[in-house]
């Protein structure tokens, strides 16, 4: 569990606070914003693959901030301004690893309408938890086995090369067993959601707080991503405690219990619980 509160903070690149971003965007009441996975990944692959110019414009007219965040932030390959950073990001993918794994991610994810239908649902039922809560823009990129989610002002970016099947060969290489069982397809959407929902209500001086404040505090992101999915994706002791909680208590603001700072009342379900067993 602590390790996975540690990948939980470290893989959520930008975090926002719960009132910044819980303001909604301008929609007409009664309009329905709708989730459509944006196929950045693509233009990607085509310059990575064919040194393709008019794909790197592209990314860079209608992608400017993925494209920032993919060279500055993932790739950690220089800024986005030097003169000759298309060469090096470029250069960076050519090796013959980085090339087969372009191949393989686009093959495996041509389609994607089932991410897209789940994506979709999830929202749906987060909207009706969280109301005022944005729905990002959510698009799809190949990072060279670096960051699997990428979350950034209002947006989700997916790594699909980390989502290429707990079997793929060159995981067996690098990752260990535990880790690459998470490295699949189905855990795309809850991996999504559950970076989102950290950015959304983030743990103040988290290095800080005790070790199980930090895990309650993942157990409700985890609980509430679980609502969202409509299943128990997410199975810990943690989120247990949290169901308890919020069963007994029932007409707690949704908004209100995830901003909130105060993990007394969890932490005494928590021992009640253990007591018990």
């Amino acid at each position: 569990m602590r390790r996975l509160v540690f990948i939980l903070f470290s893989m959520v690149l930008v975090l926002q606070s719960c009132e910044f971003k819980l303001k909604p965007f301008d929609i007409t009441e009664g309009e329905h914003q709708r989730v459509e996975v944006s196929r950045y990944d693509r233009l990607e692959s085509q310059y990575l693959t064919t040194s393709d110019f008019s794909a790197l414009q592209q990314m860079n007219t209608d992608y400017p901030m993925e494209t920032r965040a993919l060279i500055e932030d993932v790739l950690k390959l220089g800024e986005v301004d030097d003169p000759e950073i298309n060469k090096k990001f470029l250069s960076f993918y050519q090796d013959s690893v980085l090339q087969t794994l372009i191949s393989d991610a686009e093959s495996k994810y041509a389609n994607i309408d089932d991410i897209n239908a789940s994506l979709n649902a999830a929202f749906d039922n987060l909207k009706r938890l969280l109301p005022g809560m944005v729905i990002p823009t959510v698009y799809m990129q190949i990072g060279a086995l670096d960051q699997s989610i990428i979350i950034g002002n209002g947006t989700i970016g997916i790594s699909i090369d980390k989502y290429l099947g707990e079997d793929y060969p060159l995981y067996r290489k690098y990752y260990p067993e535990s880790q690459r069982k998470s490295m699949n397809r189905q855990n795309i959407v809850p991996d999504a959601l559950c970076f989102y929902l950290m950015s959304l209500y983030p743990m103040h001086d988290f290095e800080k707080r005790p070790q199980m404040e930090r895990d309650l505090h993942v157990g409700k992101i985890m609980w509430l991503t679980n609502k969202a999915m409509e299943r128990n994706f997410f199975n810990t002791k943690y989120v247990d405690v949290v169901e308890k909680y919020y069963r007994s208590n029932p007409s707690s603001d949704m908004h209100e219990f995830m901003c909130s700072d105060n993990y007394q009342q969890l932490h005494k379900t928590c021992c009640n619980s253990a007591m018990r067993h």
